[in-house]
């Protein structure tokens, strides 16, 4: 077992030129992030890959730029403005595909930086609230420096990792970044209730983290025999544990077991998932590998869109040509969802944006990316309702976007459509 140094000490490891791979989500390592960032004058042309990071990254800051540049596979808020001016970059990827960036050598790692909880008596360490493209990372980067925290949570499957893997220790206890849960307006508990009125007995769930997410789940205690394979999930999943309504028993795919590859939430959620043997945390290769996913009864998969044309194009990653977000994993569980018995793949957005413009659209907004194509799109939902559009021509789907489009636009949208 390596002996714990200096954060100043273990960053000595990353030179000028090196790639580093920055743990991701939750799971982001402060306390070596900010030893690096202090070196910034030593250090020129640092290459920084990481998906969506909770907290700061003072890296992607203009004073920083000749030090550090992002390479993002995700645009999380942290990074978001030097991607806007010039100063980081994006690679548009499945999160499905991420892992194999590493383990085919496409992004060769010199060095990853994780964040870890305290060993067991065996010599194991977790990666805790986040697997994602990270075990990918440890296991292929040149040199792993990992910060121990004793804030993050001891996950199991494929979080495990072995005091050999890891070259530089750092122990170094913080609170690791959550995510608020946010009471839904009305808006959105009406999305709610109308996506969980798609939602079957028995079904598999994937849902992503914020109010729509929050507000189906809290319309789903009718329910009955859920179960969970999703990218990811936040604290709305625990009360349904709680009151038996997720029990993944009718799962084919790791039954009994909440399968995802990260989490993000309160220290609620993070206390949920610490040690229990109920979560299976695992890589994205596996999570998010449609073939795995359909195997699954009545997969559900619930993503949001920024906008959706009325072919069915949706846009999820920019807002015209800015990058807001980034491809992840929507296209994942739609597809795997479309392909799994009695599975239904969900599009649900508010119908307007917080400035009363419509997210149904006549046609994309310049620039814009269609991450999920109008062949794949099966539902959209609205608060206004449910557009089905498999099997429909695009005339048809066309009207059945403008019935659950905002009533002040459909004039609007009928009259772009003749």
């Amino acid at each position: 077992m390596p002996q714990a140094i200096s954060a100043k000490d273990a960053v000595r490891a990353i030179q000028s030129g090196h790639r580093v791979w920055v743990h991701g989500m939750a799971a982001a390592p402060q306390a070596l992030i900010r030893a690096m960032v202090a070196r910034a004058d030593e250090l020129r042309d640092v290459e920084i890959v990481q998906l969506h990071t909770e907290g700061p990254a003072p890296y992607a800051d203009p004073e920083h730029a000749q030090s550090f540049r992002v390479n993002a596979l995700f645009v999380g808020a942290n990074v978001r403005k030097a991607v806007d001016e010039g100063r980081a970059d994006y690679v548009p990827v499945f999160l499905s595909e991420a892992p194999a960036l590493f383990r085919q050598g496409i992004l060769p790692l010199d060095v990853a930086l994780i964040t870890v909880s305290p060993p067991d008596k065996h010599g194991f360490y977790s990666l805790g609230t986040s697997i994602e493209a990270t075990r990918a990372a440890v296991q292929t980067a040149k040199i792993v420096i990992a910060q121990v925290n004793s804030f993050m949570p001891r996950t199991h499957g494929d979080a495990l990792l072995h005091a050999s893997q890891i070259h530089h220790l750092v122990e170094h206890d913080e609170p690791i970044a959550e995510h608020p849960h946010c009471t839904p307006t009305e808006v959105q508990l009406a999305i709610g209730r109308n996506v969980a009125g798609l939602v079957e007995d028995g079904a598999t769930l994937q849902m992503g983290i914020g109010a729509i997410p929050d507000a189906v789940l809290a319309a789903l205690t009718g329910h009955q025999h859920l179960g969970i394979h999703t990218e990811m999930f936040s604290d709305g999943v625990i009360d349904l544990v709680d009151k038996g309504i997720i029990t993944n028993e009718n799962k084919k795919i790791h039954p009994g077991k909440i399968v995802a590859t990260f989490v993000i939430g309160t220290r609620r959620l993070y206390d949920f998932v610490d040690d229990n043997p109920f979560i299976q945390m695992l890589d994205a290769a596996y999570v998010n590998d449609t073939a795995v996913i359909r195997k699954n009864p009545k997969v559900t998969a619930i993503n949001s869109a920024i906008e959706v044309d009325l072919t069915g194009q949706v846009c999820a990653d920019s807002i015209g040509s800015r990058l807001y977000s980034g491809v992840g994993g929507q296209m994942d569980f739609i597809r795997g969802a479309s392909h799994s018995e009695g599975g239904k793949p969900i599009i649900a957005l508010p119908s307007t944006t917080k400035t009363g413009a419509s997210r149904i659209v006549s046609r994309l907004q310049q620039g814009a990316g269609v991450v999920t194509t109008r062949a794949h799109v099966h539902y959209v939902v609205t608060e206004y309702g449910v557009a089905y559009l498999k099997g429909k021509n695009l005339r048809q789907r066309a009207k059945a976007l403008i019935e659950i489009a905002h009533p002040d636009h459909r004039e609007s949208l009928t009259e772009a459509l003749s």
